[in-house]
């Protein structure tokens, strides 16, 4: 493609960009703007009311001119800002002639002009919609030519008013195709969710009283099918405690035109079923004659609304706990650490501790999670190296919402203490974490050692701080556990013994 040597006039650049013009190209524009054989007539004839070598049909984008059509080019589309098309847009939207463009300053410079194919004469009417130019049927030759006839110039409106119409039918047929094609595929995808989830489908007519429902509507309620299904059967087959509310909603449906949507029991099986529908159709009078509903068995989800309910209830039942357990790590710690920073450092440190285990429970929907999972969230924060640093033996286990909270934190202070001071404060420490279940009296044990190695040389302290009472004390809401911790020279060891019957 040649570029132009010389800038885009500003009113053919304005025609282009004008925004009600290209809303209407894309209101016609079909998915793919490509050579289209409808359109293929309509250049011939163009071609021959002048006697032209070249003839188009074209749609104006801002930046491309594509052609649906073409007759003595190869090319499938151009720059529209390099076209006669694009001065037929600037020219106020009416059909030109150009009888010789290299003695025209319009069209004189223009690369079809000045470079192959080397165009000398254009005619040119423009395709419309909704009062916009969108495109063109043109001519071009490569001889000048000293003008044309009026009947020439009036037969090239008709056909770019047949372009426009054309091509208006054609892409409104598109988009209903595509609509049906959406439509039958969405109601396949109906038909099917209906058939997999069971749902059962009911008419009734008003007027008379009687219901025809389908299988699925009958073997919910345990009706027998038979000619003479009426609302009243269909109403009594409600379990007689939601009735009531359920006939109330259905004519208040029917008042306002509104949707209907009940739960509401079997009498016979007290399953939970969900009806929905709205009126269909009304008479002359404008009063409902038909309803048309779906009726969908929703026990499961029921059971699954109720399960909800109590992970509610759990989970209310632990932030309690959890709020009472801050209070006292805040109050505790705030007394062993005087120094704001260093009080918010460590408290922080704890909160997220237990931010930790609460999402690993949140989940597992508060139910168990594994040590390993424990592990991990508790330490990694605290080494550089987890592979070269924590060596772990262990037997895998489930643990409870108390355990997790209450080892994750022993986890915490114990990594805490071993990155300021003991084996992780140093690059050749090393922990070695070693966890196996037993069974005592009939229940299962969790002994776990902790031993930190490569570390300082470690002194028993002089006073127990807080992360030390901390450290024997997360446990207590376990019963018979316990945290028992050795100051060897060598590195900190501490022994944690846990409980695992106890959820």
């Amino acid at each position: 493609m040649i570029n132009r040597t010389s800038p885009t006039p500003v009113a053919v650049a304005a025609a282009l960009a004008s925004p009600a013009r290209l809303e209407a190209v894309k209101a016609t524009l079909p998915a793919y703007a490509g050579p289209d054989a409808d359109f293929t007539d309509i250049a011939d004839l163009a071609a021959g009311l002048f006697s032209a070598p070249i003839a188009l049909v074209t749609l104006i984008g801002e930046t491309t001119q594509w052609y649906l059509a073409r007759r003595g080019l190869g090319e499938v589309s151009s720059s529209a800002a390099d076209t006669f098309c694009a001065r037929l847009l600037a020219e106020g939207g009416a059909p030109i002639v150009v009888p010789d463009a290299r003695a025209d300053s319009r069209f004189s410079d223009l690369p079809s002009v000045t470079g192959a194919p080397h165009v000398r004469f254009y005619a040119g009417a423009p395709i419309l919609h909704s009062g916009h130019p969108i495109g063109s049927v043109c001519v071009l030759d490569v001889e000048a030519c000293a003008g044309a006839g009026d009947d020439a110039l009036l037969h090239l409106q008709q056909l770019a008013k047949l372009a426009g119409s054309l091509l208006f039918l054609k892409e409104e047929a598109r988009r209903r195709a595509l609509a049906n094609a959406e439509i039958a595929r969405e109601e396949q995808r109906h038909a099917a969710a209906l058939n997999a989830a069971n749902v059962g489908s009911w008419l009734w007519d008003i007027r008379t009283g009687m219901v025809i429902g389908n299988a699925p509507l009958l073997r919910m309620l345990d009706l027998k099918r038979g000619e003479n299904l009426t609302a009243r059967q269909i109403f009594a087959a409600i379990h007689a405690a939601d009735r009531t509310a359920t006939i109330e909603k259905l004519r208040k449906a029917l008042e306002t035109g509104g949707e209907y949507d009940g739960m509401f029991r079997a009498g016979s099986t007290g399953r939970w079923l969900l009806g929905r529908g709205r009126v269909h159709e009304w008479d002359a009078d404008g009063k409902p004659s038909m309803f048309l509903g779906i009726t969908l068995d929703v026990t499961e989800g029921q059971i699954a609304s109720e399960r909800m309910r109590l992970l509610l209830r759990e989970l209310n039942h632990r932030v309690k706990n959890t709020l009472a357990m801050l209070q006292s790590l805040a109050r505790q710690t705030l007394r062993q650490t005087k120094d704001p920073e260093a009080f918010m450092a460590a408290f922080a440190g704890r909160l997220q501790s237990i931010s930790e285990a609460h999402g690993l429970l949140s989940d597992n929907e508060w139910g168990k999670i594994t040590l390993t999972a424990l592990l991990q969230a508790q330490i990694r924060p605290f080494v550089d190296d987890f592979e070269r640093q924590v060596e772990i033996h262990k037997d895998e286990v489930q643990l409870g919402p108390d355990q997790s909270i209450g080892l994750g934190l022993v986890l915490h202070e114990l990594a805490t203490n071993a990155r300021k001071y003991g084996a992780l404060s140093v690059p050749g420490g090393k922990l070695v974490i070693t966890a196996r279940v037993v069974r005592e009296d009939g229940q299962s044990v969790l002994y776990m050692t902790w031993h930190e190695m490569g570390g300082p040389h470690v002194e028993p302290p002089q006073r127990r701080g807080f992360g030390l009472i901390l450290i024997e004390r997360s446990l207590d809401k376990v019963l018979g556990s316990n945290v028992h911790l050795e100051f060897l020279p060598s590195g900190l060891t501490a022994i944690i013994r846990l409980p695992l019957d106890q959820v």
